[in-house]
């Protein structure tokens, strides 16, 4: 009978990614993202594990959206008083807060549990094209051709 092996914590390696997010439609850009980050892309991976990646995503303020739906699309959040519900469209939320877009994406296809949340902490949303990461040398990463539909 073979024997499933499970990676030791110290015996996984952390790689820094960095993803460009100009004219990347959301939620192509979100998939690979949200694959990277749980550790799908290695041989080592295991679901119930934190086995991923740190990912820095720049150009937030530059995401599309295909369709409507930077028109149509809406963003609730609420506060939780008695009618504290707050509803923002995706054009409005893109010139307030552009990161959170790709935040929310992004976190919407992790784990719903504790390890979804240790893997959100490690991705890093920045709006321009700089960012605070660079002693890392993250490696730029190459999305998937379709993922980059003009």
């Amino acid at each position: 009978m073979n024997k499933t092996s499970v990676p030791s914590i110290d015996s996984i390696d952390r790689q820094w990614f960095l993803v460009d997010a100009e004219n990347q439609t959301l939620g192509r850009l979100a998939t690979e993202v949200a694959s990277v980050l749980r550790g799908k892309n290695k041989p080592s991976f295991t679901p119930h594990l934190d086995t991923g990646d740190f990912v820095v995503v720049v150009n937030a303020d530059k995401i599309r959206v295909s369709g409507n739906k930077a028109n149509q699309k809406l963003y609730r959040r609420h506060s939780g008083r008695p009618g504290g519900m707050k509803v923002e469209t995706f054009q409005a939320l893109q010139d307030r807060l552009p990161e959170r877009i790709v935040e929310k994406a992004i976190k919407g296809m992790l784990p719903h549990n504790a390890l979804g949340r240790q893997l959100f902490r490690k991705l890093k949303v920045y709006r321009g094209p700089e960012h605070p990461h660079s002693a890392q040398r993250p490696q730029t990463l190459q999305l998937n051709p379709a993922a980059s539909s003009q």
